[in-house]
C-alpha cells in the first residue's frame, strides 16, 4: 500500500506534507506534488498534514480518483524530490476543494 495525492492537489500545492514526511518521497510538479510509490513507507503522516485533504491511502482511494494512482507513480518518475516547505499558490484556497481539476494538471 502507498500514499496517494488526488486532484485536490492541483493548483494548491500546499506543501505541509512534505515537512512531515519522514523518507522524502514527495516529487514536484508545475501545480501539483505526488507521492513516490517506491519510497512511501505507508507512516500515515502525511494524510492529516494536507490542507486541501489531497493525500489518501491506496486502499482507501475513491474510485473516481483512481487514475491518480498511476499519475502519481508515472511522474515520480521524472519530477524532482521536493524536501522542504514552499508557499502554497497564491490562489491556492480559491483552488482548495474545486472538482473535476484532472484538466488542469501540467505535466
Amino acid at each position: 500500500m502507498t500514499f496517494v495525492v488526488t486532484e485536490n492537489c492541483i493548483n494548491c500545492k500546499y506543501t505541509d506534507c512534505v515537512e512531515v514526511c519522514p523518507v522524502d518521497c514527495f516529487r514536484e510538479g508545475p501545480n501539483f506534488l505526488v507521492i513516490d510509490p517506491d519510497e512511501c513507507i505507508d507512516c500515515a503522516l502525511c494524510e492529516p498534514e494536507c490542507p486541501a485533504e489531497a493525500i489518501c491511502s491506496e486502499d482507501d482511494l475513491p474510485p473516481e480518483m483512481a487514475a491518480f494512482l498511476q499519475i502519481n507513480a508515472e511522474k515520480a518518475k521524472i519530477w524532482p524530490a521536493i524536501t522542504a516547505h514552499k508557499d502554497p499558490f497564491p490562489d491556492a484556497d480559491e483552488w482548495k476543494g474545486k472538482k473535476d481539476k484532472l484538466k488542469y494538471l501540467e505535466k
